[in-house]
């Protein structure tokens, strides 16, 4: 049974989703799911896999069902891990243990930098931090790419750039700069433009969770447990790059999950992982905290 709640926060009002007893029942912190720019809709099938813990996901501001009112449009993980401290204490039975997807995992990161406090252990899952690669500068490059795609072009020019951005294999070298403008088409997309240009994941909206500067020694010095993961479909793209990056920059390896980048979805997004296999990877690392 799912209880949905609303928390109004400093310029915000977040939904945010409760599946289980508060305080838990047998005595294990909640365990949080939380993403960037997706929303709690995709942790559905990860958390009917932990049916037998207090399980909390949540919409960031401005996303899904939570509404902002702080005049802004940017998703900044810095913002967010504010946003989850005051959520963490609305709850009353932190800390908490959390696994954040992709740029949940920023803002993960983030607030176990901010507040080391709430979080015993924090599974953080490619966390897609340009700044920790030998070739951050072309990287930026590729993301702007997408961006400008976007701008020009509507969504489905700025998805198809960001898909082969995404699922290029190793550094940006001149080779992926000499490519031509993928075709929406190869990937099932529109080529018609609907003249938005709010899209949280190719505009500018999102530039903070790339663009996230790691604080190695609060991480490192914090009482939290962080544990970085990556997929291991995930080969040697962007994002488990930037995860295996980023735990070397807090010295250690990355620990390896089943499937790919969404490795925890079932087929309803179209892009199917291997839940069942992922949950119980997730249940064995929070386990072995």
């Amino acid at each position: 049974m799912v209880d949905t709640r609303v928390l109004r926060t400093s310029g915000a009002e977040i939904t945010y989703d409760v599946r289980g007893p508060l305080p838990p029942a047998d005595g294990r912190p909640p365990l949080l799911m939380i993403g960037q720019p997706m929303d709690a809709s995709g942790f559905r099938a990860l958390a009917e896999r932990f049916a037998d813990r207090t399980v909390v996901t949540y919409d960031p501001r401005g996303l899904g069902r939570s509404t902002r009112s702080d005049g802004r449009v940017d998703n900044d993980p810095v913002t967010q891990a504010e946003d989850l401290h005051t959520l963490i204490a609305e709850l009353g039975a932190g800390p908490v243990e959390i696994f954040g997807s992709s740029g949940g995992a920023v803002t993960g990161l983030q607030l176990v930098t901010a507040h080391p406090e709430d979080v015993v252990t924090l599974v953080a899952h490619e966390p897609p931090i340009t700044g920790v690669l030998p070739d951050a500068e072309a990287a930026d490059r590729a993301t702007r790419g997408f961006r400008e795609a976007y701008q020009a072009k509507g969504w489905g020019a700025g998805m198809a750039g960001f898909m082969g951005m995404t699922m290029w294999q190793g550094e940006f070298t001149d080779a992926y700069f000499a490519q031509p403008a993928p075709d929406p088409a190869m990937f099932g997309m529109p080529s018609e433009d609907d003249g938005s240009r709010d899209d949280p994941l190719l505009s500018e909206r999102s530039a903070a969770v790339v663009e996230y500067r790691l604080d190695v020694d609060a991480l490192t010095s914090a009482p939290t447990r962080v544990v970085v993961a990556v997929g291991e479909e995930t080969g040697d793209t962007y994002t488990a790059r930037t995860g295996r990056a980023t735990a070397a920059a807090l010295g250690q390896e990355a620990v390896v999950f089943p499937s790919h980048h969404g490795g925890f979805l079932d087929g309803e997004f179209g892009w199917p992982g291997k839940p069942d296999e992922f949950a119980a990877r997730l249940r064995e690392v929070l386990d072995a905290g």
